[in-house]
This record gives structure tokens, sequence and C-alpha cells, in this order.
């Protein structure tokens, strides 16, 4: 059973009348568009998803439409649009996008559907959470308690939670904050990286297994739903889980119950599931490489982390807290607003590697090791291939995999300075790995 102790008390706050006067109102814009279900409206409160399947947050009864099609995604510039991988392609104002800031007045085509956007929707109240902590996340910009605010009353819940962000944006710390403020916060925390196993492996540490089950099993051991029993289990880096696992993880979603390998019985299980991912599951879907099901099972309530340069104004406090308590003068106010001014790719993980040099070098120095400053990577992916429906699905997702593993390496290739020891542990990936996958994209 679920422990009746609370975590944190702070979680409070967020259900009490004080936090009903620490809100902003902000402008949302607004969507309209007609398809065989009638006439629709909607405002674009935060990032949705539309698609033609059931458990989008906007749906479109349009069969030339994929079933994840595209997201918009307010923002404080505009409304952006993204392509996620959809068969018939994203189009704005008559021109194919995988990503671009809609303006006011423009047409998005999905399918033979238009969304007309209009910039100015009804004001839209967002709860704020009254301090610049929650757990061990820190930052009490406006975005941030945004985020404590969502968390907290997702915490209250006990519902399925999907952990979206860039690498290097805290994803664990948020997952560890949601544990900890909820009524689960006396039971365990369990943390599976799906990333760092080889598939037998993993296997036997999300279900568990009995001795002599495969090679190596020499004695009966629990999984990590069991383990986790009146607590959380965190599964880590959940788009890297293999496919052949995938509709596994679905059943015990779905049944709450586990076999370990070995077994022909299966055992009830009482944790709440959490997982993290910097990929794009919803494109994922679209090309075969992430079951639909298992997606929606875990994207019940999905939580997007900020990336650093969406508040920087954050950076001093973080700055302080990775000095802990260490000389301050390591990093002075001009370091600081040299340190605004930066993209940082590696988000908060980066920041506290620059802080660490700063302390060991002196903050000049510090700053002269960064890479030099290069135009930020767009957040809009580079063109994806063409999903040809003449091609067999194998060699269809074989190329989309080769896209993936080339963009990604390169990237952190170009972020890392080509520090290849780097780029494996920021991967979570063994260095020969990383140099097969630079020699087989000639990187």
């Amino acid at each position: 059973m679920v422990p009746p102790a609370r975590g944190f008390d702070a979680v409070t706050e967020i259900l009490g009348d004080a936090a009903q006067s620490r809100v902003a109102v902000r402008q949302r814009p607004r969507v309209s568009w007609s398809d065989a279900a009638g006439n629709h409206s909607a405002i674009v409160e935060t990032r949705m998803v539309v698609g033609s399947g059931a458990g989008v947050d906007l749906v479109v009864a349009d069969e030339a439409v994929s079933r994840l099609h595209t997201e918009l995604d307010p923002r404080d510039d505009g409304l952006w649009v993204r392509d996620l991988g959809s068969r018939n392609g994203t189009f704005v104002d008559g021109i194919r996008v995988s990503g671009a800031r809609v303006l006011e007045g423009s047409l998005i085509r999905c399918g033979a559907t238009r969304m007309a956007v209009f910039a100015q929707g009804e004001p839209v109240a967002v709860d704020l959470w009254p301090t610049g902590q929650f757990g061990g996340l820190k930052g009490a910009s406006a975005t941030m308690r945004e985020l404590y605010a969502r968390l907290a009353k997702v915490a209250a819940l006990d519902a399925t939670v999907l952990i979206q962000g860039e690498t290097g944006t805290g994803k664990e710390l948020v997952a560890r904050a949601l544990h900890d403020a909820s009524s689960r916060s006396t039971g365990p925390f369990v943390i599976v990286d799906c990333a760092a196993l080889p598939e037998n492996l993993l296997e036997a540490e999300l279900f568990g297994h009995t001795r002599g089950a495969f090679t190596g099993a020499v004695a009966t051991r629990a999984g990590a739903f069991e383990v986790a029993s009146a607590g959380t289990v965190f599964l880590d880096e959940i788009g890297e889980l293999p496919l052949a696992v995938q509709p596994k993880l679905l059943r015990v979603l779905e049944s709450q119950t586990v076999r370990r390998l070995g077994e022909s019985t299966h055992r009830p299980v009482d944790c709440r599931f959490l997982s993290a991912t910097n990929r794009d599951l919803r494109q994922m879907v679209n090309v075969g490489a992430f079951r639909e099901d298992l997606y929606f099972r875990l994207a019940v309530v999905p939580l997007n982390v900020p990336p650093l340069r969406e508040h920087v104004e954050d950076i001093p406090t973080l700055v302080a807290h990775f000095l802990k308590g260490r000389d301050a003068a390591a990093v002075g106010d001009q370091v600081l607003r040299e340190l605004a001014a930066r993209p940082w790719l590696g988000n908060a993980r980066e920041l506290r590697n620059v802080v660490e040099q700063a302390v060991a070098f002196g903050p000049r120095e510090a700053l002269a090791m960064l890479p030099a400053e290069r135009p930020l990577r767009s957040e809009i992916p580079p063109t994806l291939p063409p999903v040809e429906l003449d091609r067999g699905f194998k060699e269809l997702r074989e190329e989309w995999m080769n896209h993936l593993e080339r963009e990604y390496v390169a990237g952190l290739l170009a972020r890392h300075g080509g520090n290849v020891s780097a780029v494996a542990e920021a991967a979570g990936l063994d260095r020969t790995y990383v140099h097969r996958l630079i020699k087989k994209h000639d990187l």
C-alpha cells in the first residue's frame, strides 16, 4: 500500500490560498479548423500535439493526418510549429516545414486540414510557485516557478509521468522532486538507465529473474518494479528501450504485474512510473522505432523541462549553488554577465562544469576553455528522411536510425570540441561504441 506520509511540506502551499495569488496572466494564441467532425477552436496553452490518434491534445478528423502529426509550441516570441515526422508533412502558408515560427493570420496545413492562427487568444492564468526552489531544483525565474507549480500538482497524483528535455536540464532532479513531494516519499526511489545495459540484462534489471534463467543468473533476484514497491521507479533514457522489450513494459504498466525471467507466474507490483528522455518519442512513433500504445501509456502526464537559455536569469543562483560555499570570487559579476550571453547547449550540466573549472583554474581560464562561441544549434531538426510508402519498413527504419545516430553524434562532437571521451560520457555510451558510430558515419 502507498504510505500516507507526505513529502516536503512546501507542496501544500500550492494547494492553499497563498498560492492562488501567485499567478501570471499570459496571452496564448488560438487556432481554429474544420474537419470531418465539424468546426473547432482551441487555445494553445502549452505544447500541444496535433494528430488523428486518440490521446493527442488536438484531434483532427482527417485520414491524411498522421496519428502524431505536428507540435504547437507557444513561446514568448510567438507560436512555433514542428513536424513530428508525419507521412504527409506540415505546411505553413503553402511551404512545407520541419519547423517554423507562425505569424498571426497564417495557415498551418496538416493533411487536408487547414488551421488558422490567431496571435491573441483569451488570457490564461498560470500558477507560479511561491519560492525559487522545489526539492533539488533551483531558480526563481517565472519559467522555473511555473514548472514547480506544475510539479506540485503532479506530485499529488499517482499518474505516470514522462519528463522531456534536452541533455543536462535536470530531468533526474525533476523525477526525484516528484517522488519526494508525493505520498510515496518514504518508499524507495529506483533508477533504471535504459541506455546503459544490453537488452538481456535490461530485462533482468526491470523484471527480475530466477536462478539459472540465463547465463550468469547465479541467484534469484527481484527486478526494479518489485524493489520499488510503495515507491517510485524512474526509467531514464526511455527512448533507448529496445523494441523487443517495449511490449513487456507495456504489460507491466497496464496490468500492474510483473513476471520474472524464468517464471510463469505474475507478481503484483505497487509503484509509480516516471520516465525521461531527451529524444522525441513522437517522431520515433511515426517511424516505428517506439510503440504508440506505450508512448501514450508513459505520457499520461507529459512534463517539459526548459533549457537553460530560456531562464538565463537563474544563472547566478545556479552558480552560487554549484560553488557550495567555496570562494564566490571565482565567478564575479563580469563573468556572470558573460555566462548569461552564452547559448548553453549543455544546459545546467555544462554550467556546473564551467564553475568547477573556474574554481580550479580561475574564471578567465575557465571561460577560455569553453568552445568558441557559435550560433545556437536550432531546435528545429534538419530535413528528415521522407516516409516513402513504397519502400520496406526495415529499410526505412534503418535510414531514420542512421539519420538519428549521425545528427546526435555530430552535434555532441561539435559541442565537446571533438573529445570522444566527453561525448561518450554525455551520451551515456561506451567510448568504443562512440568510435564505431564516428567511423560508420564518417564523422
